[in-house]
């Protein structure tokens, strides 16, 4: 069985903790990224979200985190948690990055 909770490392070097995490599914940490719209220092941001439980007991699970302390912009993260032969758990995922922008039409280039 996959377990969403604890500390979490990407390609990129970021960090993910969720430290949160409810008989419901629902969770809840922090994420601190290498890489930033701006460019500057990342500062920790905080994350919310759900999981699945499937019967296999791979999860599949959505979050959102608020870039708030230094870009105008949120990300919502969906994936799925796996263990293989070895006992090494992997979180797969996909994001979506929104962009603040200042009117409708510059409305295409407000995702990533």
């Amino acid at each position: 069985q996959c377990q969403l909770n604890g500390l979490w490392r990407n390609d990129q070097g970021s960090l993910m903790e969720i430290s949160v995490l409810r008989a419901n599914g629902d969770f809840q940490g922090q994420y601190l990224t290498r890489v930033t719209l701006s460019g500057g220092c990342a500062q920790i941001s905080p994350l919310k979200g759900a999981q699945q439980l499937g019967e296999e007991g791979w999860p599949t699970f959505a979050f959102t985190v608020r870039w708030d302390k230094f870009s105008n912009a949120t990300t919502a993260f969906v994936g799925q948690c796996f263990v293989d032969a070895g006992g090494k758990e992997t979180l797969t995922t996909m994001w979506l990055l929104r962009e603040a922008v200042g009117s409708l039409e510059e409305d295409w280039k407000a995702t990533r």
